[in-house]
């Protein structure tokens, strides 16, 4: 990760995010490291709304009754919604938030503005608490200068997840490392809109953590690229067009109904209850997949790595994790909490009480050496692995780039220019402009935050 200047992180095109983050950077400073009674203290811990943050709130009275003088108050929203609540409230130096769920792509920022906590003093005089266990790429992704700023709750990359027993119906062999052609021509085959079976299942949400998270992995396999290293915008290079065409012709082919309001979590549900043939998305989705409490396809479900075209893989590397406010009154108490929630007892602590295929995947090395989960996990914890490894954000792209990540590009700017992009494709995906109208509207906002970058 490269130290981008402070000044240079608003573009005025895409002020609406990033002047936010720019504008706030004179209140990062306040707050310290906090190691007062924690009694009678109550935490708000803002959090995106997905089944392992379900499982969370379902457990918390086990944490409040090991720690009596802290109760925890959350504050749910959905993704897109918890990201923009959760960088405007950080941002601005608001106290609202005690504990807030972020991803390794604001971490590495957020920590060298001055935002959060370092949380490494507190992991390491932890009892048992263990940092090293936690998944290398992982570990790293969330750190700065070496020291922890946030903590995995799940670490993921991709793969793509696909019906055994749908193949085996229709005399299709899945190869052991698709190609995105080889998938599309599975996808074809196997749309059956008659019978309620999409051939796969794409997101087509918009949010740059929504739609672009699986389509820049196809633009980068592609040979596409954001930018050149001169910060030169690239987004209506033949490349990107190809693969943003690719990704929308198929999904408007062979994808799930709705498609252009479908995001992770629809995707999710269209395929435990079997109307998905093929769904390419996180790693941890696997987990729901395998749960038979609330999935129909259990034991029915195959995966293999993330396609490729012109790369040698394509997956993504990304974890939700708990960070500390720096204007938080209450560290210990949100330490306390986030220290038992990434812990290896609350691994054990889910398999026990809610069944061990929903223990949170990817973030400690030790969770793939437990009995009950290896064998619970058995289908898709070697592949979750393989994964996460195999994956290098610096190396993500067929051409160099000036910036680091694979789902996302490591600047400030990208969480607004991001979204506004994600909304162009998803406008192409519903039918509303050609992938050509789309990508150039895209290009003219790459082309202003770029010309940030190329100023001396």
């Amino acid at each position: 990760m490269r130290i981008r200047l402070a000044g240079r992180r608003a573009a005025a095109a895409v002020a609406s995010i990033a002047a936010v983050l720019l504008s706030a950077t004179a209140c990062a400073g306040a707050g310290a490291i906090s190691g007062g009674s924690s009694s009678g203290t109550t935490i708000t811990v803002a959090i995106v709304a997905n089944p392992q943050m379900q499982d969370v709130e379902t457990l918390t009275s086990s944490f409040e009754h090991s720690h009596p003088g802290v109760h925890v108050h959350y504050v749910t929203l959905p993704e897109n919604e918890a990201r923009q609540k959760i960088t405007e409230s950080v941002a601005t130096g608001s106290h609202e938030f005690d504990v807030v769920m972020i991803s390794n792509y604001e971490t590495p920022m957020w920590a060298r503005n001055g935002w959060l906590v370092d949380l490494q003093p507190y992991a390491d005089r932890t009892p048992g608490y263990d940092p090293n266990d936690f998944i290398g790429p992982v570990r790293a992704s969330l750190s700065s200068h070496g020291d922890l700023y946030s903590v995995p709750f799940y670490g993921e990359s991709s793969f793509l997840m696909y019906r055994t027993d749908v193949f085996a119906a229709h005399h299709l062999t899945m190869p052991a490392h698709p190609t995105w052609t080889q998938v599309a021509a599975l996808a074809d085959k196997l749309n059956d809109p008659s019978h309620h079976m999409a051939g796969i299942c794409l997101r087509g949400v918009p949010g740059w953590g929504e739609n672009l998270a699986p389509l820049n992995t196809v633009i980068n396999t592609f040979g596409g690229r954001w930018y050149d290293p001169q910060w030169n915008a690239q987004l209506t290079s033949p490349a990107v067009h190809k693969a943003v065409g690719f990704y929308t012709d198929l999904l408007r082919r062979d994808g799930e109904p709705g498609a252009p309001t479908a995001g992770f979590t629809e995707c999710g549900t269209n395929m435990t209850q079997g109307t998905a043939a093929m769904w390419y998305d996180a790693t941890s989705a696997a987990g729901s997949l395998e749960d038979p409490t609330s999935s129909k396809v259990v034991g029915k479900i195959g995966y293999v790595p993330a396609p490729v075209e012109k790369t040698a893989s394509s997956g993504w590397l990304y974890t939700w994790s708990l960070a500390i406010p720096k204007t938080s009154a209450h560290q210990q108490a949100a330490w306390q909490f986030m220290s038992w929630a990434t812990s290896k007892d609350y691994i054990k602590l889910v398999g026990e009480k809610l069944g061990w295929s929903r223990v949170p995947p990817g973030s400690r090395n030790s969770t793939y050496q437990i009995p009950q989960y290896r064998k619970a996990a058995a289908a898709f914890a070697e592949p979750t692995l393989r994964a996460i490894s195999s994956t290098d954000p610096a190396r993500s792209t067929v051409e160099p780039v000036p910036y680091t990540g694979v789902q996302f590009l490591d600047i400030p700017e990208f969480e607004d220019l991001g979204t506004r992009v994600s909304q162009q494709v998803t406008a192409a995906i519903a039918g509303q402009q050609s992938v050509h109208d789309a990508l150039a509207q895209s290009q003219q906002y790459a082309q202003t935050v770029g010309r940030t970058y190329q100023q001396p």
